[in-house]
């Protein structure tokens, strides 16, 4: 049976798992973060709290020993040296919000580039269980350019797959990339695919990236329609690992607009626990 949680136990239990003589862990109670980075290179990661708690609400003791290992293979994969060279089909795109900090603790700048006014494209070496965001350093030492980064990663996203879960709700129809792959939310940028959605809708195309394992796109053909894609990309915002934006977006001329959904009127409506059935949410 799980126990009440509260985030400062929650952080407690993580700082507890994560013992390590080589690593620091530190708590920020204004944002209610944990920090945990390696003591002589101060590369890291900051998770929130609050998140890990919805997931531990859910899924027990599981939520804790998945982002337990998460944390773990991160960090061991920011503690060695890759090249990129002869590794190129294994370089992505990964989105983030704009608030993502654009330089390691270490002091060096990342790789990345402006997407729209909510987020930012950067760049990851797949590695298996995880991946390491590029900085321009490992750039440096192989004479890349930016260009050629990009190149590279857009061609490697449109080999992933793109065969989104439809759900209709109040006439309308939703539909989710949740492969947890790592790169759901970087199918965003896949030109080709969204064009092909756009083409097949009835109504206006609206698409949201809440977090880092989930896209939704929208068909959007009543008012109704996106009081519930607002709804939805809340709740996927505040229950992800890694949030990028709680704002949706319209797709038009091939160009994202965030747009604002105020609802007055919230309708009762059932998408949620289909959704958790099929693992989506």
């Amino acid at each position: 049976m799980k126990k009440n949680m509260t985030s400062f136990k929650m952080k407690s239990i993580l700082e507890e798992r994560l013992k390590d003589e080589d690593i620091r862990t530190s708590y920020n109670r204004n944002n209610d973060t944990l920090r945990v980075e390696w003591k002589e290179s101060k590369q890291g990661v900051t998770v929130a709290v609050p998140n890990i708690v919805g997931k531990y609400q859910v899924d027990g003791e599981q939520a804790i020993d998945e982002i337990v290992e998460h944390l773990q293979e991160s960090l061991r994969i920011m503690n060695q040296t890759y090249e990129l060279t002869g590794m190129e089909k294994n370089i992505f795109p990964v989105i983030r919000s704009t608030s993502f900090p654009t330089e390691t603790k270490a002091k060096t700048n990342l790789v990345y580039q402006d997407h729209t006014a909510e987020t930012r494209i950067f760049y990851a070496l797949d590695l298996g269980k995880s991946y390491r965001l590029i900085d321009e350093p490992m750039l440096e030492k192989e004479g890349w350019t930016k260009d050629r980064i990009e190149e590279i990663a857009t061609f490697n996203l449109r080999s992933l797959k793109t065969e989104p879960r439809k759900d209709r709700v109040a006439d309308n129809d939703f539909y989710f990339i949740a492969t947890q792959d790592g790169y759901d939310a970087s199918r965003i940028l896949n030109e080709a695919f969204l064009e092909e959605m756009q083409a097949n809708a009835k109504g206006e195309v609206a698409v949201a990236v809440p977090h880092q394992d989930v896209l939704i796109i929208a068909d959007i053909q009543n008012k109704t329609g996106y009081d519930i894609l607002a709804q939805m990309t809340m709740q996927f915002f505040a229950d992800g690992r890694i949030p990028i934006t709680s704002l949706s977006f319209i797709y038009e001329d091939k160009t994202l607009t965030p747009i604002f959904i105020l609802a007055k009127n919230r309708p009762r409506i059932r998408w949620r626990k289909r959704l958790e059935h099929e693992r989506i949410l």
